[in-house]
């Protein structure tokens, strides 16, 4: 059989009926500009044997910017050589003074990794002694004290250096005191509140950095995101100058939407987006063009690789396609890594975990199960695909949801928007107390003494009162027997948390996460499917007093969702928009929840297989909401079918709004009151799900008009008569649910 060309297949796929969109993105050739003169000979000569002659013109601006001691933010597209934007000025103050330290910040183990790996074979290359380390929880205690003493470059994570390196400052003296750059790459994602913890981090590493008298330079890199500069200064509390001038080039890229023929009719119940998957999958794979499949968990990843192994394994044998996920061993990943580079690896089905920056070289087609849940990470996963010069494929497959489908039928939100914001709130008081606790246990704090833009006296004299720290002159120091660090999780906002422990082997039991309460309440309840990266587990027990949760390791096709009875009162109003027969607010709410039964759901057509009870106590929780009221309904509807209504409406919001704030799905919760306690007027409220909420709903408030516009324009054009999964949920008798919901949302 005659293999076929990627064009062949390309316009094959033109005349599928289930392609809804098609987009091209035109070639582009590479900018580009001499390496600069001042560059050490070394250096120059080991980027020549890489194959590098001279710069693209965002990696020149980034040098060039940096050496007039500027911090920066280069934002440019996947596999365009971000690493050279800083590999490049570290490398040169080493060459210039081999007294110069760096210090590089990644979201995770493995991007360090792979990192480091890279940042060697350039200064093998070189010739010069320069020491580059990763240092995290695997390093061992030996190799710890080498690092401290020698590192001229240290390779770390944000969790690493807040528990275990800035605690312990006096033990690496030479790596602060000269201390020249501080490397964030993958900045987007430090967001929400990951992102408000490591802005505090990062305002302790600056603290300690002026104690041993160094002024660090930052150097910032990100995925496309719409607000690089300004998340950017917020996180590290610098004026930053942004390089966005992409030198790079690219092949022409072919972006395809794809929707699953509906199966059920009545109920708009489309084909499995995974049957689709595999089906188009295979089609490329048998033609041996290199294709990257991602799907959303660990689970959805094992089922793909496994039904496409059994597909292609006559034509091209199970051996060339490989699964890539968090849990799989560094060697391994290592081993993969190289497959795709080599070209010997003709398929990968991976979570988002290669969505950051690894090296996997560039592939010819990429496969979506489903919208990853953010323009940034789509565009992060399509990157994925295309190599320099010739064509690529990007397919994303919707599933059923209305996120999905959304997205699918308003290909125009998608292409022409830019990528969301990214938010973060470093004034969280919960969050900000805290890396106070580990900033004076750090270094004494002086009265005088700056800690972001906020005046922090009050929040200090407090500790004193608490007598975790003690008051000499104007100076506070730690006076308690913890250690602070250790108590505090930069993934959660709360303190009391819910610690996961997995007792799937009995021989090994671990700790593998942890979760605020309030969540916990109804994603860990006894016989709760719990999803850690992709692996579904089972509650088995739900230890409310000494908050723990044991998890069994299970294979099931369902996952959970549990019913909150919630109350919301409002404690002050912030902001507020009055229309005739509407009002909009924002302001602090207090959310007093209690959970009280959990379903069953079918993972692939969402029918309710089942439930339970959940027995626990009621839990509170203060936090920033917007909400709005209807001051006039139609008289006609009734108490029972405005409510269901409000039901419907909310369904879509709770999946609209992470979409158009950049979050996710359970960072803002969505809860619709025909009745609400302080007005007694039908009410839908929309509150962030962490204590002292962390800037999301505000941003609601901000742009309400946009995501009215974007709930409204799902329903419309959801192709379902009355009402469905992929909309406002069911139909309701007697009235057209889809117009009545659209005349509500007109009415705001």
């Amino acid at each position: 059989m005659k293999k076929k060309q990627l064009s062949d297949l390309i316009h094959e796929l033109r005349s599928n009926e289930n392609i809804i969109n098609w987009h091209e993105i035109e070639p582009q050739e590479a900018r580009t500009k001499p390496i600069p003169e001042s560059v050490d000979p070394r250096i120059k000569s080991a980027l020549v044997k890489r194959g590098i002659h001279e710069l693209y013109t965002h990696q020149y601006s980034a040098y060039v910017t940096v050496q007039k001691g500027e911090s920066i933010v280069a934002v440019t597209p996947t596999a365009s050589g971000k690493t050279l934007c800083y590999n490049l000025p570290v490398l040169q103050a080493i060459a210039e003074d081999d007294s110069s330290r760096a210090l590089y910040l990644f979201p995770t183990k493995a991007l360090a990794q792979d990192q480091k790996s890279e940042l060697n074979e350039i200064i093998e290359e070189m010739g010069i002694d320069i020491k580059s380390f990763t240092y995290d929880g695997d390093t061992s205690p030996a190799i710890r004290q080498i690092v401290r003493k020698a590192g001229h470059i240290v390779i770390t994570n944000p969790d690493m250096l807040h528990s275990a390196i800035l605690p312990h400052h006096t033990k690496w003296v030479s790596l602060f005191g000269n201390l020249k750059y501080i490397v964030i790459d993958e900045l987007h994602t430090y967001r929400g509140v990951f992102g408000s913890h490591v802005a505090n981090v990062i305002r302790r590493l600056k603290r300690i950095c002026r104690f041993y008298g160094s002024n660090p330079v930052f150097i910032c890199t990100s995925a496309t995101i719409a607000n690089p500069r300004e998340l950017a200064e917020q996180l590290t509390g610098q004026p930053m100058r942004l390089i966005d001038d992409n030198g790079a080039p690219r092949g022409r890229k072919h972006f395809v939407f794809y929707n699953p023929p509906i199966v059920n009719q009545p109920l708009n119940i489309r084909k499995s987006a995974t049957v689709e998957v595999n089906r188009l999958a295979m089609e490329f794979l048998k033609n041996k063009i290199q294709t990257i499949v991602f799907a959303r968990s660990r689970v959805r990843v094992e089922i793909i690789l496994s039904h496409l192994q059994e597909l292609v394994k006559k034509e091209i044998g199970t051996k060339s396609i490989r699964g890539y996920r968090g849990g799989y061993l560094p060697k391994q990943r290592r081993e993969i890594e190289k497959g795709l580079r080599d070209g010997e690896i003709l398929g990968v089905v991976s979570t988002n975990a290669l969505e950051l920056g690894v090296d996997i070289g560039q592939l010819q087609v990429c496969v979506m199960t489903g919208y990853p849940g953010s323009v940034a990470s789509t565009w992060q996963q399509a990157g994925r695909a295309g190599r320099r010069h010739g064509e690529a494929l990007v397919v994303m497959v919707a599933s059923s949801t209305p996120i999905d489908q959304y997205v699918v039928q308003n290909p125009e939100y998608f292409f022409d928007r830019s990528p969301e914001s990214a938010r973060i709130n470093p004034e969280n008081l919960i969050i900000l107390v805290d890396h106070l606790r580990c900033a004076a246990y750090e270094i004494p704090f002086k009265g005088t003494e700056e800690f972001g833009p906020l005046d922090v006296t009050e929040i200090m004299e407090f500790l004193v009162e608490e007598s975790v720290l003690h008051k000499n002159g104007d100076t506070f120091y730690w006076a308690n027997q913890s250690f602070p660090a250790s108590e505090i999780s930069l993934r959660s906002a709360s303190q009391e948390n819910v610690v996961i422990v997995d007792q799937s082997d009995i021989a090994n039991v671990r700790i593998i996460g942890e979760m605020d309460r309030f969540s916990a309440m109804t994603l860990l309840h006894d016989e709760a499917i719990y999803l850690h990266e992709g692996v579904q587990f089972q509650v088995e027990k739900l230890d409310w007093e000494h908050k723990k949760a044991y998890v069994r390791e299970v294979d099931v096709e369902y996952y959970t969702d549990a019913n909150l009875a919630v109350q919301l009162k409002v404690l002050e109003i912030d902001k507020s928009k009055q229309r005739e027969t509407t009002a909009v607010y924002y302001g602090d709410v207090v959310v007093n929840a209690l959970p009280t039964m959990f379903k069953k759901i079918k993972l692939t057509t969402f029918e309710n297989i089942g439930y339970g009870p959940i027995h626990l106590p009621e839990e509170e929780l203060h936090t920033s909401a917007t909400w709005f009221e209807l001051k006039e309904t139609d008289p006609e509807l009734g108490s029972k079918t405005l409510e269901q209504l409000l039901l419907g409406i909310s369904n879509v919001l709770k999946h609209i709004v992470p979409v158009l704030v950049m979050c996710d799905r359970n960072d803002i919760h969505v809860v619709s009151q025909i009745r609400a306690a302080h007005t007694q007027l039908p009410t839908v409220f929309l509150y962030d799900h962490y204590p002292g909420g962390i800037g999301l709903a505000e941003d609601v408030f901000k742009r309400f008009d946009e995501v009215k516009a974007a709930a409204r324009r799902l329903i419309q054009k959801c192709p379902c008569s009355d009402g469905c999964p992929s909309c406002i949920g069911t139909e309701i008798e007697g009235i057209d649910a889809k117009l009545k919901s659209i005349q509500l949302l007109n009415q705001l």
